[in-house]
């Protein structure tokens, strides 16, 4: 069993800045890629950042320049830094990950149960 959990979301001002954290927690032998995907009202799930395990990042282009992914390989976690948020930032963040497990199962897509980012005046 492998569990992914978020936390850090809220409410910010435009302009304001959030940190997002995943913890992905289990019988994990590696984790490859983990990233964030983000779900706004009524839209589809879109990537926002990934990071492979060995640092590379890829962006979507409405976030870059002011979101840094990163992650701790040793503790299992990623990160979302967003800054200068907008307004069409608002969406349900979700922590997604590539993990192959002690039994040697490797399962492409865990998601997390969702964090709530809401950018408003």
């Amino acid at each position: 069993q492998v569990q992914l959990v978020e936390s850090g979301g809220g409410l910010v001002q435009p302009g304001g800045s959030l940190r997002l954290s995943c913890a992905a927690s289990g019988s994990i032998f590696r984790i490859y890629a983990m990233g964030w995907y983000r779900q706004g009202p009524q839209k589809q799930r879109v990537l926002v950042a990934t990071i492979t395990s060995s640092g590379t990042t890829n962006y979507a282009d409405s976030v870059k320049g002011r979101f840094t992914i990163s992650r701790d390989n040793a503790k299992n976690t990623v990160n979302l830094q967003m800054d200068s948020l907008k307004p069409e930032d608002t969406a349900v963040y979700y922590c997604n990950a590539d993990i192959e497990m002690v039994t040697g199962h490797r399962e492409y897509d865990y998601w997390g149960q969702g964090t709530q980012v809401t950018v408003s005046s």
